[in-house]
């Protein structure tokens, strides 16, 4: 799989938040997410990385500037830094939630729940409960319940920030791998330079106090990407790459 080079999907222009309390979450942000395209975003806490996720998903009005979409993109779904899950109903009922939520009975989305489980390699739990589910698991949930309205954009803001680092990297090529089959648009939320480099085929990296866009690097390497891109000299290079903006970024 080469680096996608769709339509705009998604196109940010001159962004602006201001809260009421006079805080500038966002000044000035300039940003287009490609069709196919996996972006993420990086900086210190305050940034406004998770304030340009909500905006992108209508969760909240702009002050300045406007939000564009392409034709036909605009069916995304969010996975939050939490599960969320509901804790007394069962893996299937939580995931059948977004479904619900649009009139579409438990029988009538089984096919639907079943599959979008089958991705997240989550068989045999359907009649867990979220407390008997590790961290990671409960994740898998989280993200089973957003593919399961089959989106073409998928909003994730720091889904794996709390997991141990081995079930973070395995969830991490698990997304990668569904992402390289199923051509989602990503926009993925992150401090985590390593992640960002591992996942992305572009890495926007911002700065705070105004939150604002302030570099932007291209991974240009190959898919399917494995565990051996890790420990490569250019996965190093990209990694400091990004460091280098990071830290020229707090100095500003």
């Amino acid at each position: 799989m080469t680096t996608p080079m769709g339509e705009p999907a998604i196109t940010l222009h001159q962004v602006g938040k201001v809260y009421r309390n006079g805080t500038v979450a966002l000044q000035g942000v300039d940003l287009t997410v490609q069709r196919g395209d996996f972006v993420s975003l990086v900086g210190p806490s305050g940034c406004g990385k998770s304030t340009v996720l909500k905006l992108i998903a209508g969760l909240g009005s702009l002050t300045q500037g406007q939000v564009d979409w392409g034709l036909g993109d605009r069916h995304l779904a969010f996975v939050f830094q939490e599960a969320a899950l509901m804790p007394w109903a069962t893996v299937v009922e939580n995931i059948h939630l977004p479904l619900k939520l649009k009139g579409k009975s438990l029988r009538a989305s089984r096919a639907a729940i079943q599959s979008a489980m089958n991705l997240v390699n989550l068989q045999g739990s359907e009649q867990a409960y979220p407390r008997q589910l590790s961290g990671g698991m409960k994740m898998r949930v989280s993200i089973a319940r957003a593919l399961v309205t089959e989106p073409t954009v998928l909003l994730m803001d720091e889904p794996f920030g709390a997991l141990d680092e081995m079930t973070r990297s395995r969830l991490n090529s698990d997304v990668l791998h569904l992402w390289e089959r199923y051509h989602w648009t990503v926009v993925f939320v992150t401090h985590n330079i390593y992640e960002a480099v591992y996942l992305s085929n572009r890495v926007v990296v911002m700065a705070a106090q105004p939150g604002r866009i302030v570099a932007e690097v291209l991974i240009d390497e190959p898919h399917p990407r494995t565990d051996a891109f890790r420990t490569s000299p250019a996965f190093n290079h990209y990694c400091r790459q990004v460091l280098e903006y990071l830290t020229g970024a707090e100095q500003t």
